[in-house]
């Protein structure tokens, strides 16, 4: 999903102007033609994310300074461009000091607009990875600080920020190196422990001898090699939040003393005389099927339910392709700083190829090939040959596919002149045109003369059938199509449906805001 730039001005030719040069650019363009529009759309009862604004200073009633006046009020960060045919000092000053990132006049070149975005978009990024960095460390981070636009994973944070204001045991169940432990350390960072300490350990990094005394502590001479005394994870942990990834490869004998330690409050240290008090608030994380695990005998049913008590299932990806330009600009940020190499731009090309890929190792994958991007780029742009593994990959695949394509049911000799599709669906009351014209669950391949109907005319019902089954929600419209949501708008204008799908767009139904 490229990022989103609302673009606020009263003057149609300069909003028109803008539109085309930031489609042109890979962004996706927004319109507000008045100040109190704007200010609507970014502080309103359901504000609607954006990455960048390109704000007009100059406007009838609300104008460009009393909209940043507005968005300061609010606490949002957006980086501003400002804009004026006056290009004075004082306006200069003005909008500085009003907390915008660039100033441009009006007419704004497309170079030096483009070059306004960019140095925008880098810099907020760069300022909200460094933040990010700071809490996590000092173990406040937050929801917020989770990289995410994906519906998907926007629910699961919902529903994550619930178990956070409780004490409640979590289990956290996704594939490996989908942000299993970015999750609980969300957990620790926004409940009422986040103050006290998070320990994290790592249960399959673990020798089997050693797991009691790492968890449990253990006294001196307790056995041999003990030669001084060690608390324990769940003493370190004592006030705080204990996480323990990858729960599923403990063995069976340390299972038996972490349920007593979940049941009692309590734990033994190996050699140690009486147990010891201890009052941790437990994460665990497991990217296998520990029910399976149960009824295999290799995990303790007991301690299955004493741990499953709040389930978080993480989607890996694959699943959530719209976070892939997020998470990329995202790793960019910080390995751009980290390497100290100046990186202004990854082309579409490079973002639709990663789109494509399936990502068997989830977000420590991608976080990997950026990494190596990086490293390779020469200048100051990264295209798909910085991505040469992700592109080899993806061409076997390509060619694997070409060999043993799918087998198909030999058609019979007489086609039918009807497809099967999901119920009418309409645009609600009065809507009378933006309705899909089907029925009885069918949509006709051919026209009344028995001959085949244009592919156009196809096109046209498939994406106003569309429009009405996702109820104008113009995203899920282009992710459920397949097509990115330029190319849906484009088709729209093509097919004289633009106007029919703005009616149908529901502001109660836009897309959540994202966490950043």
């Amino acid at each position: 999903m490229a990022e989103r730039v609302l673009i606020v001005d009263d003057d149609p030719v300069a909003r028109r102007l803008l539109d085309n040069m930031v489609r042109k650019f890979g962004y996706e363009p927004v319109i507000a033609e008045t100040g109190d529009q704007a200010a609507t759309l970014l502080t309103g009862p359901a504000p609607e994310r954006f990455d960048c604004v390109v704000l007009d200073l100059v406007m009838p009633d609300l104008d460009g300074l009393g909209v940043l006046a507005r968005m300061r009020e609010a606490g949002l960060n957006i980086p501003v461009i400002v804009q004026t045919a006056h290009g004075g000092i004082d306006n200069v000053v003005s909008a500085m000091r009003a907390g915008a990132a660039d100033f441009v006049v009006k007419p704004v070149g497309a170079e030096r607009l483009q070059v306004s975005l960019r140095n925008a978009l880098d810099k907020s990024a760069l300022e909200d990875e460094l933040a990010r960095t700071k809490r996590t460390r000092s173990g406040t981070l937050g929801f917020k600080d989770i990289v995410t636009r994906s519906p998907a994973m926007l629910s699961v944070l919902r529903t994550a920020e619930k178990a956070a204001a409780s004490t409640i045991p979590v289990l956290v169940e996704g594939e490996s190196g989908v942000g299993k432990e970015l999750i609980a350390r969300a957990i620790h960072g926004s409940g009422e422990r986040r103050a006290r300490p998070f320990v994290a350990v790592n249960c399959g990094a673990i020798p089997d001898n050693l797991v009691e005394s790492i968890l449990f502590g253990h006294e001196k001479g307790a056995f041999t090699g003990a030669t001084e005394r060690h608390t324990g994870k769940f003493i370190e942990a004592s006030g705080g939040t204990l996480f323990l990834d990858e729960v599923g490869e403990l063995p069976l004998s340390a299972q038996v003393k972490l349920l007593r330690a979940i049941q009692e409050g309590e734990v033994e240290p190996v050699g140690g005389r009486k147990p010891v008090k201890v009052d941790v608030r437990l994460v665990s994380a497991t990217n296998r099927n520990l029910i399976d695990d149960v009824k295999s005998g290799r995990f303790r049913e007991d301690l299955f339910y004493r741990l499953h008590v709040f389930p978080i299932g993480v989607p890996p990806l694959r699943n959530r392709a719209e976070d892939i330009p997020e998470l990329v600009r995202h790793f960019l940020a910080r390995f751009c700083a980290e390497e100290g190499k100046r990186i202004r731009h990854i082309s579409a090309e490079a973002i639709a190829m990663l789109g494509r890929y399936r990502w068997p190792g989830n977000v420590r994958q991608l976080e990997n090939a950026v990494f190596r991007a990086v490293v390779l780029a020469e200048g100051e742009n990264i295209g798909d040959d910085e991505f040469p593994q992700i592109a080899a990959q993806l061409a076997a695949q390509g060619e694997a596919n070409a060999e043993s394509p799918p087998s198909s049911p030999a058609l019979p000799d007489a086609m039918p002149a009807m497809i099967e599709v999901p119920p009418l669906i309409d645009f609600g009351p009065g809507a009378g045109p933006g309705m899909v014209p089907v029925s009885h669950g069918e949509m006709a391949l051919l026209d009344d003369q028995g001959e085949m109907r244009a592919l156009e005319d196809i096109e046209s019902e498939a994406i106003r059938f569309a429009i009405a089954r996702y109820r104008g929600q113009m995203s899920e419209v282009a992710r459920r199509l397949r097509i990115g949501r330029s190319t849906l708008y484009r088709k729209l204008e093509s097919l004289g449906l633009a106007d029919k799908a703005e009616g149908a767009e529901n502001p109660q139904q836009s897309e959540p805001v994202p966490v950043r």
